[in-house]
């Protein structure tokens, strides 16, 4: 698949691709931690007796879990193969969603190529 490829290709040919890699996951981490301690100040100062802030803030963090399960994907191992397939699986539940996000019932490069795009525009949405 070519989505792999590129992956490989920014790991192994790009100058510093590798540092590139683990900065953008070390930094997705942090960004999560972040977030949490963000909820527990909003918890603790009573914040979810506002609806409508405490509503728009779990649409943000679902944007954001879906963001970092499409950027866990990406590099195509044998556990983000399974990890895509278990997870992309609970979505046959709603008739056509499916079609819509993989593509098909098989996870191949059209499923990375979807998830790539998603990944690069979901942080702009957040």
């Amino acid at each position: 698949s070519y989505a792999y490829y590129s992956i490989q290709h920014i790991l192994r040919e790009l100058w510093s691709g590798w540092c590139f890699r683990y900065l953008h996951s070390t930094g997705a981490s942090f960004v999560f931690i972040l977030t949490y301690l963000h909820i527990l100040r909003g918890l603790n100062y009573s914040f979810s007796y506002l609806p409508l802030s405490w509503y728009s803030g779990l649409i943000i963090f679902l944007i954001f879990i879906v963001t970092a399960f499409m950027g866990y994907v990406l590099p195509w191992g044998q556990m983000s193969f399974w990890g895509a397939t278990v997870i992309t699986n609970l979505l046959y539940f709603i008739p056509g969603l499916i079609n819509w996000v993989c593509g098909g019932f098989i996870i191949n490069d059209p499923t990375l190529k979807r998830f790539f795009v998603l990944h690069f525009i979901f942080p702009f949405i957040a």
